[in-house]
């Protein structure tokens, strides 16, 4: 049967503005894939790529990942 589910975790997130400072903080790296610059965040499944104007999110054990401005602007919602 299916069921309906909603995530009780809080996240922490900030958007990535492009600045050398959000880079150094998540070890981002930056790179040409032929149809423009995208930039790759390392997390615990490998190197996630995502663009400037996405969101890096935080979770509960410290772990990043890349949200795409769009799908996190109609997921979430700020709390603080």
């Amino acid at each position: 049967m299916l069921h309906k589910y909603r995530k009780t975790a809080l996240i922490e997130a900030e958007q990535f503005d492009g600045s050398i400072e959000m880079a150094r903080k998540y070890n981002i790296e930056r790179g040409d894939t032929g149809a423009g610059y995208e930039y790759y965040l390392p997390t615990n499944e490998g190197d996630m790529a995502f663009n400037e104007g996405d969101y890096i999110a935080t979770g509960v054990d410290g772990e990043h990942w890349a949200i795409d401005q769009d799908i996190f602007e109609r997921t979430y919602e700020r709390v603080d």
